[in-house]
């Protein structure tokens, strides 16, 4: 992932300025920015132009933007068809998991089959063998694959001798009835429950112990404060906690910062790439973009922190969250890459309690 220097940070934010009040036009200080950059300069102009409400202004920076863009990340050429297609506003589209079918498309591209593989396999060398049937969390089930999966996989290592409990934690009601009827097809003799709600509403209210806890690109819906609460609560409840996210900044920089807007486009940027190279109709691609991603994206760059959809971490903040949280009864069992290119990556980390 790349970085603005503090340098090259006020810069940015000085040409903003100038843009916003100037009506400067696009690439009147592209030889000032760091060459590869210059597109991620143009997506942050734009963004800024839209979200105050300047959509038409916004459209001649990406085209601008595009132009320039290299085919691994192609953020301003997605960014401007998504305002294209909404009337250059930039409105969030959509209640995100409302409808199954985006989320699903997205978990079946190819990157984001392996990296599951790849978590499942990293998670089955951290985690230690069970005595006993185990009992289950997954925080943002989805439509309950991951959670077949790793538990079959644990199974099949012999990690672990059965399952004798999976909740299933997740606020789209949607999401948690696939999962619900798959997990319990793959499990009949295994007790399944769905918790229809958000793990912050759980977490209040879980009484009995869990061996595992595991969340999948799921985590990072709520702030860094938020996260450190809810840990809290589940520590005493659980041995072991798996995570399974991204790599990207779009936690503690503040809205309209240049920082957040470079994060959006490198992590975003490469995810909506996976999508729109994953062979279906177009109408399926265009719907896991608009509402799917594109909601996320609008969401962090019009909302501020308290109030936006979505919290991605750095990996060194996930550490330092799990290590003020959960230490120093709990620690490190796994850090991994499950898919890792220039401008993002997708991880494994795996916390366990210490046993004396």
């Amino acid at each position: 992932m790349l970085f603005l220097s503090p340098q090259e940070r006020h810069e940015w934010v000085r040409y903003a300025t100038e843009v916003l009040r100037d009506d400067s036009p696009p690439g009147y200080c592209d030889e000032a920015i760091r060459q590869n950059l210059v597109p991620a300069f143009h997506f942050y102009i734009a963004a800024l132009l839209a979200a105050t409400g300047a959509g038409d202004r916004s459209v001649g920076w990406l085209e601008t933007g595009a132009l320039c863009e290299e085919d691994s990340v192609l953020t301003c050429e997605y960014f401007l068809g998504f305002l294209k297609r909404h009337q250059n506003r930039l409105v969030i589209p959509a209640e995100v998991f409302k409808d199954s079918r985006p989320f699903m498309h997205f978990a079946g591209t190819p990157i984001m089959k392996e990296s599951r593989h790849q978590f499942i396999r990293q998670c089955g060398h951290s985690l230690p063998a069970f005595g006993q049937p185990i009992g289950f969390i997954d925080i943002g089930c989805g439509d309950g694959g991951l959670t077949i999966g790793m538990l079959l996989h644990l199974i099949g290592a012999e990690k672990v001798p059965g399952v004798r409990e999976v909740v299933l934690v997740d606020p789209s009601p949607a999401m948690s009835g696939i999962a619900q009827a798959t997990v319990r097809s793959a499990f009949p003799d295994t007790v399944v429950r769905v918790e229809n709600c958000r793990i912050q509403e759980y977490s209040e209210r879980i009484d009995h112990p869990f061996d595992i806890a595991m969340s999948s690109f799921a985590y990072h819906h709520m702030p860094v404060e938020e996260k450190r609460i809810d840990l809290s609560r589940l520590k005493p409840w659980i041995d072991h906690f798996l995570l399974f996210e991204i790599d990207a900044n779009h936690d503690s920089p503040e809205l309209y910062s240049p920082e957040l807007a470079l994060s959006v486009y490198q992590s975003y940027g490469r995810i909506i790439g996976f999508v729109s190279a994953h062979d279906a109709p177009p109408e399926v691609i265009t719907g896991c973009i608009d509402s799917f991603l594109m909601t996320e994206i609008v969401s962090i760059l019009t909302e501020p922190r308290g109030f936006r959809s979505d919290y991605h971490m750095l990996r060194s903040e996930w550490n330092a969250l799990f290590r003020e949280t959960l230490g120093p009864e709990f620690s490190l069992r796994s850090d991994s890459s499950c898919y890792a290119d220039e401008y993002m990556q997708i991880f494994t980390l795996h916390y366990g309690r210490d046993r004396e």
